[in-house]
């Protein structure tokens, strides 16, 4: 195959026949409103949320997600990959935060009792009584700035939207499903 413009040019227009793009549908005032509105609510939320746990408890909000999930299975241990797809984050970044959370006593690593390939994180005794007294935390915070905040409705609302989403979003990774059942 030689690289001229010639062949080039049709190489474009071959992929350009395969993938068709559609024309860009901008949201219109009403919406923009409340993609911002929902941007900027969900960013100042997560903040006093993550500086409440912070000085409170010396938790990041993901340190606390772990516990939660953790306390959530049995013996309070998952493998890591599996932790990893709960939280929606990188196996990297998860292996950097329970690194810290072993150096402060919250978690231990250990192989896998079942094959022993994987690696298991584990709650001790101290994160979880680190996470019992920082859900009092969490939980006002979201009440405080969320859920009396906002009619029941709007509240009920924001449920089903935000169910949508994960719906559209989680399609074919199911290790992602960390929704409670109904």
């Amino acid at each position: 195959m030689h690289c001229d413009g010639f062949a080039l040019e049709n190489l474009y227009a071959s992929a350009m026949r395969i993938v068709p793009r559609e024309p860009t549908q901008w949201l219109d005032a009403a919406q923009q409103r409340a993609w911002r509105a929902f941007v900027i609510g969900n960013t100042l939320l997560m903040d006093q949320l993550e500086a409440d746990l912070r000085r409170d408890h010396n938790i990041s909000m993901t340190e606390y997600e772990i516990l939660v999930r953790l306390s959530e299975s049995p013996g309070r241990a998952m493998r890591m990959a599996r932790l990893a797809d709960s939280l929606a984050h990188s196996r990297s970044r998860v292996t950097h935060t329970v690194g810290r959370m072993e150096v402060a006593g919250l978690v231990q690593r250990a192989d896998s009792p079942e094959d022993g390939r994987g690696v298991v994180c584990q709650m001790t005794e101290k994160g979880f009584a680190n996470l019992e007294s920082a859900a009092v935390t969490h939980v006002a915070g979201v009440r405080r700035y969320l859920v009396d905040v906002v009619d029941p409705e709007d509240y009920a609302a924001m449920g089903r939207v935000m169910n949508a989403v994960c719906d559209e979003l989680i399609g074919n990774r199911p290790g992602w499903e960390i929704r409670a059942p109904e």
